[in-house]
């Protein structure tokens, strides 16, 4: 049985080497160009080459979004920048607009297309059109149920990518004006301003300035923003359709979240293919609630969208767990690790460190120094470098967290 891909999201290339490192089988990455995410870090050309590099090493793969809509100027560069990425390397290219496949498959015949989710693919017809472009596989629209993508796997014999986590567009499969007419910044060539989070009111026409919260909320209605899809419940029935790549949303995620993320969804994967007596679901599931995240959902999957799919609290996020420190370098002898500060941290506090190896564990921070070695009762300042004792050994890209003081209640995203 050939085992399901685990594709990850990576910003930049340290998301790019967390998610690989703590279990990914590919990642997805942007360009400066051509994408649809112009606010994440996203590569430079040398750093694709770095990314491709260090994924290829562990037998890994790196696919690249090109997935905007483009306009007449946007096909300037376009030859030069193809070349570039196949000189390099790249797996293959997620792409959207007929346009962009026309010039890929005429300048590099053999370059692997992946049909993105902004193409709206929702049937087995469908799918068959793209295949005859030569496109390798079709990234599902978040719109189908089960049946549905095992009648496209049956119908086509295509390799199918679908959505397990993360955030959800309003729009159909993330095909958006609302930013673009509010906020003058075009979803479809990368620029979200995320329109769909704001909250809204109820205006009548004759009555200018009374408005009327259509749900019961003071601060408006939030019909526009669903909540975060999460199949790990339903994971097993998921492959059981028959697909061959589980993407997780959120190359605007941190590393702390990707890595959490892709780590439990890991462990469920390699269950499945191989159960284990001990293997605990409930442990692994709740770490997804560790990271920050709206309510989650199932989507369409299992049928109709749940009604209770709306959120209500546009603006906040539950984040119980405030990502605190990365583990750089760790010393067995005197049980000292070098952290990188990620959120201020203080003598006294109940810490929790896990990694791709490490086993997870607990310890209160009895003491920290800084790199000069004085003594000190709290780090404040961001990425500032520290040493920690610490009582179990630690490796390199350990990360650190410790719940929220303030009841996990954010008015901002991981």
């Amino acid at each position: 049985m050939k085992k399901v891909e685990l594709l990850a999201p990576a910003g930049d290339i340290d998301k790019l080497k967390y998610a690989l490192n703590y279990g990914a089988d590919a990642v997805y990455i942007g360009g400066k160009a051509f994408g649809l995410r112009a606010f994440a870090g996203n590569f430079t050309i040398n750093e694709i080459d770095a990314g491709v590099r260090y994924a290829h090493k562990k037998n890994k793969k790196v696919y690249l979004t090109m997935n905007i809509f483009p306009r007449n100027n946007d096909f300037e560069g376009l030859n030069s920048y193809l070349g570039q990425l196949k000189e390099i390397g790249v797996d293959a290219l997620i792409v959207a607009d007929p346009g962009i496949i026309s010039v890929i498959r005429e300048k590099y015949p053999d370059f692997e297309i992946h049909l993105s989710t902004q193409a709206n693919c929702t049937n087995y017809q469908s799918a068959l059109f793209w295949k005859n472009q030569g496109i390798k596989r079709v990234v599902l629209a978040r719109e189908l149920n089960l049946e549905e993508i095992k009648e496209i796997k049956d119908k086509t014999q295509m390799e199918i990518e679908t959505f397990i986590h993360g955030a959800m567009c309003i729009s159909y499969s993330g095909r958006c004006l609302l930013s673009n007419y509010m906020a003058g910044r075009d979803s479809n060539r990368g620029e979200c301003a995320q329109s769909c989070r704001w909250n809204y009111n109820l205006v009548e026409e004759k009555r200018p300035g009374e408005y009327y919260p259509i749900v019961q909320d003071e601060r408006g209605t939030y019909v526009f923003n669903s909540q975060d899809m999460c199949l790990f419940n339903g994971l097993d029935k998921i492959l059981d359709a028959g697909t061959d790549s589980l993407k997780i949303e959120g190359r605007m995620k941190s590393i702390y979240y990707v890595s959490t993320i892709v780590r439990a969804y890991r462990k469920l994967i390699d269950n499945y293919y191989n159960p284990a007596e001990d293997f605990d679901f409930n442990y692994w599931r709740n770490e997804l609630e560790k990271v920050s995240h709206r309510p989650y959902t199932t989507g369409f999957y299992f049928g109709e969208m749940e009604k209770n799919s709306a959120f209500t609290e546009s603006s906040t996020y539950i984040q119980p767990y405030d990502f605190i420190g990365i583990v750089r370098e760790y010393d067995p002898i005197n049980k000292m690790a070098v952290i990188e500060q990620r959120n201020n941290f203080k003598v006294g506090d109940n810490v929790e460190v896990f990694g791709p190896v490490t086993g997870d564990f607990n310890f209160k921070i009895d003491k920290i120094f800084s790199e000069s070695g004085f003594e000190m009762d709290v780090v404040p300042t961001p990425k500032t470098i520290v040493k920690v004792p610490v009582p179990y050994p630690v490796r390199t890209m350990d990360l650190l967290r410790r719940e929220s003081k303030d009841g996990g209640i954010r008015k901002f995203i991981d």
